[in-house]
């Protein structure tokens, strides 16, 4: 059987204290929805139907963006009337012969292998739920059961003191027959406490309907807590983080500190790898055998070949560094850029859009900008290929086994040849051939007893 997704997103989140709809604000630099929609398209639904409210147009601006799909429609709740109205309005759209899945835009470490669970327990005339135990459940509706079996639920402020003192929580998750979602949902009654259509009464219509009901459960709390400010935002936050950190180690890392490390994004991680504290991962980052990451590096977009060492306090970004590389620390290397098996650079120094020949070493202080540099050249400290004009860039080639002594300016467009040798301090303008000696300095003046400047 089919399945379609509806993800309740249209609360404003007025604890959030911010104008961002509270389910676009981030875990792991991704909003708290786009988890969601994730999970989702992992379940492999047909269809996801996301209810959105406050602050729409943004909401709908920022998922279109990052996750645009066929299977991704928008549906409008103008009156916040309840969950069960919220579900209700996806009602035109949901099929009489498909299994809903009901999901919280707030709610987004719930785990895939859990949501299965859920849907692989759920009969084939009847309904599933979500729930969970809690040693502290206030605020929390209570599943109430007779001789074991669910008959319905009912929310704290309508409930007695002694279906207060139950421990099963209900999570809002549950999976249900789409005709029978909406035809439940058209018998909902505002007539309770809050004045609203509780999505948690289709259960007790369930049981009058003689249909079956079970339950499947998440391995923890978290999973299923929601984040309506920002304490709990960053709850959610370290317990993702938490999460990410144990499946680097499971996977072969070793982390200085498993608290504090940052994946907003995808990494893979090779065996023997050593990641130090306070290191952020960006993007799609792969990370090959033995590699080592000194603290407070971040990698953004990135492959990390085998046994190579990154300094601290490094970052690299949209760049493909080699094997048994090393960098930093210190060192930028930004988009377009490659190092070579082998190569090095040291502190202070910057790539971009910049390959680096196999054996090639930057040791110190120096921009390569647009640059093609051969296998084995030596760059001195105070380089820079100077690639800008103010309107255009332009590129420089520097043969193998060159070398550029330090403190040299290399104006693009320009080639250096292989085995040439450039003298410190040159400014070069103009080709240099295969192994020549360039020099152009300033012709040296000596003054003699010159008077030094005093402050007036």
């Amino acid at each position: 059987m089919s399945l379609s997704v509806v993800i309740l997103a249209a609360g404003k989140g007025t604890r959030m204290r911010s104008s961002l709809p509270k389910v676009l604000h981030p875990i792991a630099d991704k909003p708290m929805v786009s988890h969601v929609i994730d999970s989702a398209r992992q379940l492999n639904a047909s269809n996801i139907y996301v209810v959105y409210g406050f602050g729409g147009d943004v909401l709908k601006s920022q998922l279109t963006d990052k996750q645009s799909g066929d299977d991704l429609t928008f549906v409008e709740q103008v009156d916040q009337l309840g969950t069960g109205h919220a579900v209700d309005m996806a009602s035109p759209f949901i099929k009489d012969d498909e299994n809903v899945l009901v999901l919280y835009g707030d709610v987004p470490l719930t785990k895939v292998t859990t949501l299965e669970s859920l849907i692989a327990v759920k009969p084939s005339d009847g309904m599933s739920l979500l729930t969970v135990n809690l040693a502290n459940p206030t605020g929390y509706g209570r599943i109430v059961r007779d001789n074991g079996q669910v008959v319905g639920i009912i929310e704290q402020k309508d409930a007695s003191a002694e279906q207060l003192l139950i421990n099963e929580a209900n999570t809002g998750i549950l999976l249900a027959n789409g005709g029978d979602l909406k035809r439940w949902l058209s018998n909902l009654s505002s007539d309770n406490a809050q004045g609203e259509y509780y999505l948690t009464d289709i259960i007790a219509a369930a049981h009058r309907e003689g249909k079956t009901i079970t339950t499947a459960h998440p391995d923890t709390e978290i999973e299923v807590s929601g984040a309506n400010n920002r304490v709990q935002l960053a709850v959610l936050e370290r317990a993702y983080q938490a999460r990410q950190a144990e499946e680097l180690m499971l996977a072969g890392a070793t982390l200085r500190d498993p608290a504090r490390i940052d994946v907003r994004g995808e990494i893979s991680v090779g065996q023997e790898v050593v990641i130090d504290v306070n290191c952020i991962f960006e993007g799609k980052v792969a990370i090959a055998d033995g590699v080592i990451i000194g603290a407070n590096s971040i990698l953004k977009n990135c492959t990390i070949g085998k046994n190579t060492e990154i300094k601290p306090h490094s970052i690299i970004e949209g760049a493909e560094i080699g094997e048994y590389c090393s960098l930093g620390p210190f060192a930028r290397i930004r988009p377009g850029s490659v190092m070579k098996n082998d190569s090095h650079v040291g502190n202070f120094v910057e790539m971009k859009n910049t390959t680096l020949g196999e054996g090639a070493k930057a040791g110190h202080l120096s921009y390569l900008g647009d640059s093609d540099i051969g296998a084995r050249v030596n760059i001195g400290a105070g380089t820079i290929t100077c690639n800008y004009d103010g309107v255009n860039k332009f590129k420089t080639v520097i043969g193998e086994g060159a070398f550029v002594g330090s403190n040299s300016s290399l104006v693009a467009p320009v080639n250096i040849g292989a085995m040439a040798t450039i003298g410190a301090g040159s400014v070069i303008v103009k080709d240099v051939e295969d192994n020549d000696l360039a020099v152009a300095r300033g012709k040296q003046r000596n003054i003699s007893n010159w008077p030094r400047p005093i402050k007036n």
